[in-house]
C-alpha cells in the first residue's frame, strides 16, 4: 500500500513539473524585444480585424495624482479594469501631417484613474460646478498636454483617453506593412486627428480649475449678452455680434439631456463650427494641440472649459457648434452646442466672452 501510494505522488510531482517546463518554454518562445507575445488570430478565425497580430507589453511607470484633490498620491492599478481603443496615429512634420501607424492599445481609463479622487476645487466657493477643470499629464521628458474634465466625464463614448500597457499594430492585409511599435507606455486619446496629445511614459496627472476669475451672479435674469468678446492670450482680438456669415451653418440634431434636470428638448440646433471662427486666429501647432484651453464664460460667470484639440482637431465629427440667435432676449442671443457631450451641462447660454490661452499653469 505504501508503495502504491509512493508511486502516486512521484507521479504528481512529474506531472506538474513537465507541465511548468512546457509553461515555461512557451514564454521564452514569444518573448519579444518590446514585451510578452500574446497569440494572435492570424487565421481570420473570428471577425475581429483588431486581434490579428500580436499584442505587446510596453513598459510602464509609476504615475501620481496631484492637483486639486483631496486624496493625491500613486495611481493603483492592480484592480482597475483594461479597456482597448484603436487609432491612426499622425503628427506634425514640415510637410503637413505625417502618419505614423495604426495601433489597437491596452490600457487603463483615466475615467477610472481619477475616479474615486476627491476633487477640492480651487475656487469652489465662486465657482461650484466642476466644468471648469481640466488635467494636465506630463511625461519623465517634462512634455505636458491638457484634457478637460468635460473630455473624461462628459463625453458621449467613455473611456477612450487612456494610458496605455499594451500594443498591437493594425496590419494591413495587402501590403503586411509593420509600422514601428512604441516601446513605453502612452497616453492615448481616441479622439484626437493629429495625435500629439499621445505621449510616452506619463508620470504625473495634475488636476487643475481654469485660472481665471470671473464675477458670478447666479440665477441672473435676463441673460443675455448682445456680443461675444474674444481674448487670445488675454488680449481682446475681435468683437461678434453675429454668426459670421463667410462660415457656412450647420444644423445638429440633439437629445438634449442635462445631467440634473434630464430631458431639455429634442430640437436641432443651428449655428456655426466654434473650429471654423478660429482657423485664421489661432495656430494649428503642437503647442495648441498639446497645451490649448478655450473658456467659454456666461453673462452670469457661468463657463465651460475645453480644450483646443477638442474643438479644432477631432477625427469623429461631433463638433462644437456657435449658436446665434438675435430675437432672444433672454438666455441669448449666442449659445454653445458641445454634440461630442452626453449631457447638456458645458451648452453655455447668453455667452458674453471666448478666451484662449496656451500658458494656463
Amino acid at each position: 500500500m505504501k508503495k502504491v501510494i509512493n508511486l502516486s505522488v512521484i507521479s504528481v510531482i512529474l506531472f506538474f513539473s513537465f507541465s511548468c517546463n512546457n509553461q515555461n518554454k512557451k514564454k521564452k518562445q514569444g518573448v519579444k524585444s518590446s514585451g510578452l507575445a500574446v497569440k494572435a488570430d492570424t487565421v481570420d478565425a473570428t471577425n475581429n480585424f483588431y486581434d490579428n497580430a500580436e499584442t505587446y507589453n510596453l513598459q510602464t511607470s509609476d504615475i501620481e495624482v496631484l492637483g486639486e484633490v483631496a486624496n493625491p498620491g500613486k495611481v493603483d492599478f492592480s484592480d482597475l479594469p483594461l479597456h482597448s481603443i484603436i487609432v491612426k496615429e499622425t503628427v506634425l512634420d514640415n510637410q503637413g501631417d505625417a502618419f505614423v501607424g495604426a495601433y489597437r492599445y491596452d490600457g487603463y481609463s483615466l475615467y477610472d484613474i481619477l475616479n474615486d479622487r476627491v476633487l477640492d476645487k480651487k475656487n469652489a466657493k465662486d465657482f461650484k460646478p466642476i466644468i471648469d477643470l481640466f488635467v494636465e499629464v506630463e511625461n519623465d521628458k517634462g512634455e505636458k498636454v491638457v484634457i478637460s474634465w468635460g473630455e473624461l466625464y462628459y463625453p458621449n463614448h467613455l473611456h477612450e483617453i487612456i494610458i496605455a500597457s499594451k500594443v498591437m499594430r493594425i496590419v494591413p492585409s495587402k501590403t503586411n506593412e509593420l509600422w514601428e511599435l512604441p516601446t513605453e507606455s502612452k497616453l492615448v486619446i481616441g479622439s484626437d486627428l493629429i495625435t500629439e496629445r499621445n505621449i510616452s511614459n506619463p508620470v504625473k496627472i495634475t488636476v487643475k480649475s481654469y485660472n481665471k476669475t470671473l464675477k458670478v451672479e447666479k440665477g441672473k435674469k435676463p441673460l443675455f449678452s448682445p456680443k461675444i468678446d474674444i481674448y487670445l492670450e488675454n488680449e481682446i482680438a475681435e468683437t461678434l455680434f453675429a454668426n459670421p456669415t463667410e462660415i457656412p451653418e450647420q444644423t445638429l440634431h440633439t437629445i438634449f439631456y442635462g445631467r440634473g434636470r434630464g430631458i431639455h428638448s429634442t430640437q436641432p440646433f443651428t449655428g456655426v463650427y466654434l473650429k471654423d471662427f478660429f482657423t485664421d486666429k489661432i495656430k494649428h501647432t503642437k503647442k495648441s494641440l498639446q497645451e490649448g484651453l478655450f473658456v467659454i464664460a456666461a453673462d452670469d460667470g457661468y463657463r465651460s472649459v475645453f480644450t483646443y484639440s477638442e474643438i479644432c482637431n477631432r477625427n469623429d465629427q461631433a463638433e462644437v457648434l456657435l449658436v446665434c440667435n438675435p430675437e432672444l432676449t433672454d438666455n441669448g442671443i449666442f449659445r454653445l452646442f458641445p454634440s461630442c457631450d452626453f449631457f447638456s451641462d458645458r451648452a453655455v447660454k447668453g455667452v458674453n466672452a471666448i478666451y484662449y490661452s496656451e500658458n494656463q499653469r
